[in-house]
C-alpha cells in the first residue's frame, strides 16, 4: 500500500509522520533547508517558490514557537499565509473539521498546517482533500510532530555531522512526547547507532525496544558518553493521575545539571523542543550553558519548515 504522505511518483505531498518516511527524503529536507539557513542575514530575506500559494494555519492547540515558525517559513518563501482564529472560528459552533476544511479549500487554500490535539487528525484532512492540496502536521495529539523531529535532526547534524557514531539519549515523559517519537524515527531511520530513552517507568511507552531504542531508568546511566541529549518536558496537560511523587522528586532524579552533564561526552551538545520547565528538567546552568543548543535549534526550526513547504508544493508541480 503507498504511503499517504507521498504521490505517484514517491515525492513528498504531505508531510504527516517520520514514521516509514524514507531516508532519502528526510535527507532531502536537511539539504535543502542548508539553502534557507542563511536567508535571514539577507538584505531581501524573501524567495518566490511559493508566490501565489494560499498557506493556512490551523492551529487548534495553543503554540508559539511552531505557528511563528511556520508563518515566517511561509512568508519568506513568498506565499499569502492565513492563520485561522480557532477561537472565534465555526468549530467553536459545532462545524465539523472536515467542514472546516471545505470551507477552507473552497476559498482557494493550496497547504495546510495542522496542530491538533487528536492524534491522527492531520491523517483525517489529508484524505478528504482535494488532490492538489498538501495538509502539513504541526503535531497531533501525543502521536507526531515530524518538522519538530527533522529540525532536531538538523540541529545534530549541523553540529556533529555523521549519524552512524553517535549516541543520543532522549530524557524525560516520553510517553506523552510527539517529539520522542518522531525523533526516534527519524534518528534510527539515519543510521544512529544508540538510541536511549531515559525516564522513570511510568513514562516510559511500551514498545521501546522494538522500536530499536534502549532503555535506561536511571539518569546517569542514559546520558553516560551520550554525544547528544534531547531533554523533554513533563505534560502535565496530557497526564492521568499521578505518575509521578513530585516535579521536585523528578528534578532530583532526572533533572539535567552541570554536574550529571558531565557524565557525557566533554563535546556533547543538549536540546530541547521547549517550551523548558527550569528547575524541573533542565537547570538554567545547563540551558544557558556552553554546551546547549536550544536556540538554535529554535532558528533553524525556519528553514527546515521551508524547506518541508516548498518541497511539498514541487510535489504538485511535478505530476
Amino acid at each position: 500500500m503507498r504511503n499517504p504522505q507521498l504521490n505517484a511518483n514517491g515525492e513528498l505531498h504531505h508531510l504527516l509522520s517520520l514514521d516509514g518516511l524514507p531516508r532519502a527524503i528526510i535527507e532531502r529536507i536537511l539539504t535543502t533547508a542548508d539553502s534557507f539557513i542563511n536567508i535571514a542575514a539577507r538584505e531581501v530575506k524573501n524567495v518566490p517558490l511559493l508566490r501565489g500559494s494560499a498557506v493556512f494555519n490551523l492551529f487548534f492547540e495553543n503554540s508559539t514557537r511552531t505557528r511563528t515558525t511556520f508563518e515566517i517559513a511561509a512568508r519568506r518563501l513568498s506565499a499569502d499565509v492565513f492563520n485561522l482564529d480557532i477561537t472565534r472560528s465555526s468549530t467553536t459552533k459545532g462545524e465539523s473539521l472536515l467542514d472546516t476544511i471545505n470551507n477552507l479549500t473552497a476559498m482557494q487554500a493550496d497547504m495546510f498546517v495542522v496542530r491538533h490535539a487528536t492524534s491522527g487528525a492531520p491523517y483525517l484532512i489529508a484524505k478528504h482533500v482535494a488532490p492538489h492540496v498538501h495538509v502539513i502536521n504541526a503535531g497531533d495529539g501525543r502521536h507526531a510532530h515530524p518538522t519538530q523531529g527533522l529540525l532536531d535532526m538538523y540541529t545534530i547534524r549541523h553540529y556533529k555531522r555523521d549519524f552512524t557514531n553517535l549516541t543520543v539519549a532522549i530524557v524525560g515523559d516520553i510517553l506523552h512526547s510527539r517529539v520522542a517519537r518522531s525523533d526516534i524515527h527519524a534518528l534510527t531511520t539515519l543510521g544512529v547507532p544508540e538510541v536511549r530513552a531515559v525516564g522513570p517507568l511510568t513514562l516510559l511507552p511500551a514498545g521501546l525496544p522494538e522500536m530499536g531504542v534502549q532503555v535506561c531508568t536511571r539518569l546517569e546511566e542514559g546520558i553516560k558518553d551520550a554525544d547528544v541529549i534531547i531533554m523533554l518536558r513533563l505534560q502535565n496537560e496530557r497526564m492521568r493521575g499521578a505518575l509521578l511523587p513530585s516535579a521536585q522528586e523528578f528534578f532530583r532524579n532526572y533533572g539535567l545539571t552541570p554536574e550529571k552533564l558531565r557524565l557525557a561526552k566533554p563535546d556533547a551538545i543538549v536540546m530541547h523542543p521547549g517550551p523548558m520547565n527550569r528547575g524541573v528538567e533542565i537547570d538554567s546552568h545547563v540551558a544557558d550553558g556552553a554546551q546547549s543548543v536550544i536556540l538554535p535549534q529554535v532558528t533553524f526550526g525556519i528553514a527546515v519548515r521551508m524547506a518541508v513547504l516548498s518541497i511539498a508544493a514541487s510535489s504538485q508541480r511535478m505530476q
